[in-house]
Order: structure tokens, then C-alpha cells, then sequence
């Protein structure tokens, strides 16, 4: 699935798809977006393969650190 510059999001697989998206275009690592909201590599990696259980706030903050509304509406 491919993502433009807004997408509207259904389920956990496709906000991973949005999440895993973004970071790469920002060309960040997974241990870097780790790093910058003090969780483990595995969640990140978790959040982005859409598996069921991730916090809603940690999801939240990786989404704002990568410039994602909840809608992954791309900002800027």
C-alpha cells in the first residue's frame, strides 16, 4: 500500500505502513526514533508491522516526532 500525503488510517497495519513510511523518508533508523521517544527498538518495530497492543500515548508521541497526525496526515 502506498502512501501519499495523507491517508486515512483503518486498522493497526495500515498506521504501521504510515509510521514505517514516513520514518524512512525522513531517513531515520528504527533505533533512532527509539532513541528520541525512550522506548525499545522492538516497539517501534512492533507499532510498525501493525501488532495489536501498543499504548495509544507512546503511539502518539512516536507519530508527533515524525510529524504525524493520528490521521497520518503528513505535515510540512
Amino acid at each position: 500500500m502506498a502512501f501519499d500525503q495523507s491517508s486515512i488510517v483503518y486498522d493497526p497495519e495500515e498506521l504501521g505502513h504510515a509510521i514505517r513510511a514516513r520514518r524512512k523518508k525522513l531517513g531515520y533508523t528504527q533505533g533512532q526514533v527509539a532513541a528520541f521517544n525512550r522506548c525499545s527498538v522492538r516497539f517501534v518495530s512492533e507499532l510498525e508491522r501493525g501488532k495489536s497492543g501498543a499504548g495509544i500515548g507512546q503511539v502518539l508521541r512516536i507519530m508527533n516526532s515524525i510529524g504525524l497526525d493520528l490521521a497520518a496526515i503528513e505535515r510540512g
